[in-house]
């Protein structure tokens, strides 16, 4: 994995200083003004989302490998992506850029515990490594964290040069995440094909289970339908070059990162599909 253990971080902070260049104060002081819907958002994607990644575990007996690749997807917050699908499905994209970049900000904590607790749950050896779940926060703190508040000075000291930059930059960003799973695909092409038989049928499950849980939870909790189809993408739509990178801080074994990768295909169609769907919906 040399390729993909190179460029993902590289990949990731990028991807995290555009998240930046897009934030303001005010998206964070939002939150505080209306704290519901985003309290309903953050539970379905940093509660909810990994206690169905192991109620689907459980029931479909996955194998302990490809359960916790399943269960580093899960914990990875909602990608950029679900900002311009929430766009698209009439959603509240406000909320869904407040949720991505809160979300995540507090990752650098949340994943390595989910990867942790996960591994020892699912009795999977990750001590192969010297390290720690402090260390991992760390190397995350360091392609997470400061590339989102650097971008947020930029975009504070440069505004009128940001905003017209900043959609080439995410149309950048898409292309980098598309190198991180080509490399995948180079490096493991003899086995790849394998581990998408594996690992797609349960991606798959997860994936529609939670928007579709997340969309019925919310029209119960919040505020209005822009809300509803924000969450319900929010949570099906994942940042898979994080997911990759805590992965391959920590696993040395590809069989790890196939469930993100494979996650990573499906979740394009899905979400593509559920924001469709979305812009119909009105009640």
């Amino acid at each position: 994995m040399e390729i993909v253990t190179l460029i993902a971080p590289i990949a990731l902070a990028l991807i995290m200083l555009g998240l930046g260049l897009g934030l303001t104060v005010g998206d964070f002081v939002r939150v505080i003004k209306n704290p519901k819907d985003f309290l309903v958002g953050f539970i379905c994607q940093l509660i909810i989302l990994p206690i169905v990644a192991i109620i689907l575990i459980l029931v479909l007996k996955i194998p302990s490998e490809l359960a916790l690749g399943i269960m580093i997807i899960a914990a990875a917050p909602g990608g950029v992506t679900s900002n311009i699908l929430t766009k698209f499905a009439d959603g509240d994209v406000a909320l869904s850029i407040s949720l991505t970049a809160i979300i995540s900000l507090i990752s650098i904590i949340s994943v390595p515990l989910i990867i942790f607790q996960s591994a020892n749950f699912l009795d999977v050896d990750i001590f192969s490594k010297d390290l720690s779940m402090i260390g991992v926060s760390l190397k995350m703190f360091l392609v997470v964290v400061v590339p989102v508040l650097l971008g947020m000075i930029m975009r504070k000291f440069f505004e009128s040069f940001i905003l017209s930059i900043i959609e080439y930059f995410n149309k950048i960003n898409v292309f980098l995440f598309i190198i991180v799973f080509i490399a995948i695909w180079i490096e493991e092409r003899e086995n790849i094909f394998y581990y998408l038989t594996q690992s797609g049928l349960y991606t798959l499950i997860l994936n529609i289970v939670m928007m579709a849980l997340a969309y019925l939870i919310a029209k119960k909790f919040v505020s209005g339908i822009p809300q509803v189809k924000c969450i319900a993408l929010e949570c099906g739509i994942q940042n898979g070059t994080l997911a990759v990178f805590a992965a391959t801080q920590i696993f040395d074994d590809i069989i790890f990162i196939i469930p993100t990768a494979t996650y990573a295909l499906i979740m394009y169609v899905t979400g593509f599909a559920f924001m469709l769907l979305l812009r119909r919906s009105t009640n």
